[in-house]
């Protein structure tokens, strides 16, 4: 089976699995603007008790968690098992209920078909391969009329100097080589796909 993954980017992702958790590490930038998102994610749905969330890419669970404390049942799902279980020990040690899983989007789609009341991939599609396979994935899990939320980086020259030289060499918020701008993707290739 042909995967969408990158190897070397679940290695990049697998080394820094123990960071995920850190509100001064290299995803600090993730928790500061996490409440932001939940809020505007859950206001597409309301009230999410009763409702399935599917976040793909989930990493160590920020969104994860971050739904299910508000009352909805999420599936989590990554291809970095070192994530994942940093993602299952967190949830663990916070009392949360996540369904998390190894696996793809398009895998998921396939087994559980129109079964999600909402969908995110949030900073994921920069790291696969084919992201328009996993846009077509989400779409798929996705109930008919559900809101799926998509948050990638614009390739464009401010992106490249705040995500790449800003944050990666720079201020070092991130490893060097965190991001690769020949993989950010611009709205309108986002639209397409």
């Amino acid at each position: 089976m042909n995967l969408n993954t990158d190897p070397a980017e679940l290695a990049k992702f697998s080394a820094l699995a123990h960071r995920w958790w850190d509100l001064t590490g290299e995803f600090r930038a993730l928790h500061d603007i996490n409440p932001l998102r939940l809020d505007w994610m859950q206001a597409a749905l309301g009230d999410l008790h009763g409702k399935r969330w599917l976040d793909v890419g989930c990493g160590g669970g920020l969104i994860s968690e971050g739904m299910a404390r508000r009352g909805a049942a999420v599936v989590g799902i990554d291809m970095a098992d070192k994530a994942l279980a940093v993602a299952k020990l967190h949830a663990l040690d916070q009392g949360i209920a996540v369904d998390y899983r190894l696996s793809t989007a398009e895998a998921l789609a396939v087994a559980e078909p129109a079964s999600f009341d909402a969908v995110s991939c949030l900073e994921m599609l920069e790291h696969v391969p084919h992201p328009a396979s996993v846009i077509a994935a989400c779409a798929a899990a996705a109930k008919p009329g559900a809101p799926i939320f998509f948050s990638t980086i614009n390739r464009n020259p401010l992106a490249y100097a705040t995500a790449v030289v800003g944050a990666e060499y720079v201020l070092n918020l991130l490893p060097k080589g965190t991001h690769d701008y020949a993989k950010f993707i611009t709205p309108a290739e986002l639209t397409r796909m």
